[in-house]
C-alpha cells in the first residue's frame, strides 16, 4: 500500500521516538535508509518533520466504540493531543478481528479512533 501511495506522490512519514519519550513523524521514502532505535523499531533518518493527515495506529485490542488499547507507552495518545489542534488528523487503527473485545478500560488521556480496519471489516 505504501509503495502505491508513494508512486502517486503521496507524502509518507514514519514515527520516530526522541530521547524525551516524545514521538514525531518524519518524511520518508522507500529509497531512504532506516535506523534501528533502542526498542528495535526501524525509524527514518530524515530531519524533515511533518504532521500527517492520516495516522495508521497499531493496537493490541479495540472495542466497537473505537477505543484502542495500545502497547503501553502512550506515544500516539500524546502525539494526537499535542497536534490535533494544529491539523485535523484522521486516526485509523490497524488490527485483526480477534483483537476485538467487548469493552476496554479507558481514561481521560485515551484518544478514540476514527476508524478501525481489520482483515474482515471496517469499523
Amino acid at each position: 500500500i505504501l509503495r502505491k501511495l508513494e508512486r502517486k506522490n503521496y507524502l509518507i512519514s514514519l514515527p520516530k521516538i526522541s530521547k524525551d519519550n516524545k514521538m514525531n513523524f518524519y518524511q520518508w521514502s522507500f529509497k531512504e535508509p532506516l535506523s534501528i532505535n533502542t526498542y528495535g523499531i526501524p525509524e527514518p533518518i530524515s530531519k524533515k518533520k511533518v504532521i500527517p493527515e492520516i495516522l495508521l495506529i497499531p493496537l493490541v485490542a479495540f472495542d466497537s466504540k473505537l477505543n484502542r488499547l495500545g502497547y503501553g507507552g502512550g506515544y500516539y495518545d500524546r502525539y494526537i493531543s499535542t497536534h490535533e489542534h494544529d491539523k485535523k488528523i484522521m486516526k485509523v487503527g490497524l488490527g485483526f478481528s480477534f483483537q476485538r473485545i467487548d469493552k476496554l478500560p479507558i481514561n481521560q488521556y485515551d484518544k478514540k479512533l476514527d476508524y478501525i480496519i481489520t482483515e474482515k471489516n471496517l469499523i
